[in-house]
This record gives C-alpha cells, structure tokens and sequence, in this order.
C-alpha cells in the first residue's frame, strides 16, 4: 500500500499532532500519494459550526500548510488537499460549494449522520434496530454515490444497525449495487480496525464481495503515528482475501463538478 487519501488534523479538534509529522510517518512506511482529508467546514443557516469540522475561518490556513508542504516534498511524496464530507440533501449544494471556493481538489464521502447532523440529527454510530433509520442512511449514501462528486465511500458500513440481518442484507446491497455501478471504491476503514469498532463489519463485506464492487483501504489518521498503519493493512489485506474483494489499490481521484 503506498497511498492514502484519507488523513485529518488537528483542526476538526479530535486528531493531534503537525501535517508534516503525517507526513513524515507516511514517506517513512512508503507512502507515495498522500490526501488530506479533514472534515469539511460548513455553517448551517443560523451560523452554527458542528465542533468535529474544521472551523471556517481556519480553513484557508489548512490549504495554504498543506499547500506548502506539498511544494517542500515534492519528490518524496505527491500531496493532495481534500475534504471528507457529508451527504445531506437540505445543505448539499451549499457545502460543496463551500469546499470549491476552497480549493478542494478531492471528497471521500463520510455519512456519520441521518440526513443531517443539526439540530436533531441521528449519529449514524448510534446503535438502532430501526429500518427506517437504516433505510434513511442508505439512501443517503447511493444519493452521495450518485452525485459524482465523491472520489470513494469512507467507511461505507458506519450504520450501526443491530436489527433484522435480512433487512440489513437488502438495504446495505444497495450501497454495493450503487457503488458497483458507478464505479466508486467502498472504504475498508483502518481506524475501525486499529479500535476495534463495530466496523468494518464482516456481514457488510461479504454482500460487497458478493455484489463484485471496487475496494479502497484508508488509513482514517487522526495521529501521526497512524499515517501508516501496517498492523491494520495485514487485517484488511484478511478481509479482501476471505470475501474476495475487488481491491482496486489505489482510487482515482474524482474530479469535482
């Protein structure tokens, strides 16, 4: 594995450490492509701010570093700016337009809420045997797919759904016949697999290597250490062997519309 598009900062105020510690672990494991994808920023119409993005107004500042950076380690390691954002239908417009105006030359998409995440929106973690919630969640994500905006699904099986396994099966493949047919990688997400989250879940992909879609890892850093991930690299190399998944290697980078 010498990629990885999916590395956030210490702006979305739950990951630590410099961009160029990232990068430095990333060229030391044998990283050679190399996305920042921190959490998009976005103000809903009253003004409020989610605390797990980026703030607005440091937003500039995260292009310019990670701008700079890619200028000090040219020939070392080829960078990219990018953002991780959400597919909600009400906002959709406005945060991709917030995101162009930044200069954003890649998304991966990260559904971590139902529809929408303010002022009552459903975490996506939260555990539920609601197929309605489950439903929602999908078409969301196929909704995402469709856009053609998203370079690749980020951890794709983030619904925490605890409910009946047939309706499970049936929404979810949506998610793989979508993906399959547009041709956007599903994320085998390595922080789930270094914290022992209830993704990536097994019974996901399997339906995914049944339905033949493309597969992506990423590395999901929120510490430099993380920026390569060896120990979590063998765990998904295991679950592309058992389910035969159509690993793609690296994605290619989506242009945005």
């Amino acid at each position: 594995m010498n990629y990885n598009y999916h590395t956030h900062t210490f702006r979305c105020r739950h990951a630590s450490g410099t961009e160029e510690e990232y990068i430095q672990t990333a060229i030391a494991g044998g990283i050679r492509k190399m996305g920042f994808s921190d959490h998009a920023p976005f103000a809903f119409p009253d003004g409020h701010q989610s605390g797990f993005r980026i703030p607005l107004e440091q937003a500039e500042d995260y292009v310019r570093t990670v701008s700079a950076l890619r200028e000090k380690y040219a020939g070392q390691l080829q960078i990219y700016i990018g953002f991780e954002m959400e597919y909600y239908p009400t906002h959709f417009s406005k945060m991709l337009e917030t995101v162009k105006t930044l200069g954003a030359e890649y998304l991966i998409l990260g559904q971590h809420f139902i529809f929408d995440e303010y002022p009552n929106g459903v975490a996506c973690g939260n555990a539920t045997e609601d197929v309605e919630r489950l439903t929602e969640y999908v078409d969301c994500v196929v909704a995402a797919i469709k856009s053609g905006v998203f370079t690749y699904v980020a951890h794709p099986d983030a619904c925490h759904f605890v409910g009946d396994p047939a309706a499970y099966d049936r929404e979810m493949r949506r998610i793989c016949v979508a993906s399959r047919e547009a041709n956007i990688p599903l994320e085998i997400n390595f922080l789930g697999l270094r914290t022992n989250r209830y993704y990536p879940n097994e019974t996901f992909w399997k339906i995914v290597g049944e339905e033949g879609c493309p597969v992506t890892f990423g590395c999901d850093a929120h510490d430099p250490q993380s920026a390569f991930d060896a120990e979590s690299l063998c765990k998904a190399r295991r679950l592309v062997s058992e389910y035969n998944l159509r690993y793609i290697v690296e994605p290619t980078l989506q242009p945005l519309k």
